[in-house]
């Protein structure tokens, strides 16, 4: 017998009650949505060790793969980061705290405020950089590499698609 998930689930309860709603993109829809939560949490679980939330890997990460001199923009940082300009303050000020990154004026605008790695920072980056991408690996082992080149070319244009639209 095949195992029901959690959509699964949900898509059958509104059916049974409101038969006219179309579930077909709910059930892939509610599907990435529902992933994302079970991804999340586990790229947390994989850096929360070394005391840093996965914002705040994230943030780091980010800066560090933007190459020397290790510094950008806040604005920057939030557009790659994918969250809020609250949540980035947040962990900006988290970060600052722990000694991980420093703030610095552009050098090009004094109006702006550059955000960069401190030692303290690329030392854990470089530490937790490989456990995440570990963890990413585990997260997508029992697919064949195969699948896992069609799920991302199809997550890639729905992406793109949605971008798209606006």
């Amino acid at each position: 017998m095949e195992q029901k998930d959690l959509i699964e689930d949900l898509i059958q309860d509104w059916s049974n009650e409101s038969p006219e709603l179309d579930t077909s993109g709910m059930e892939v829809v509610g599907r990435i949505l529902y992933l994302g939560r079970i991804l999340e949490k586990r790229a947390s679980k994989s850096v929360e060790a070394f005391g840093i939330h996965y914002t705040d890997f994230d943030v780091l990460a980010t800066l560090r793969r933007s190459g020397k001199p290790f510094e950008l923009t806040p604005s920057v940082l939030m557009k790659s980061v994918v969250i809020t300009s609250g949540a980035m303050t947040a962990a900006l000020n988290r970060l600052l705290k722990m000694e991980l990154v420093y703030r610095a004026p552009d050098p090009e605008d004094g109006r702006v405020k550059r955000v960069g790695l401190t030692d303290k920072g690329m030392e854990l980056i470089n530490k937790t950089i490989h456990l995440r991408f570990d963890e990413a690996k585990q997260a997508v082992d029992f697919l064949s590499k195969r699948e896992q080149q069609t799920l991302s070319n199809e997550l890639k244009k729905m992406i793109l698609g949605l971008k798209e639209q606006g």
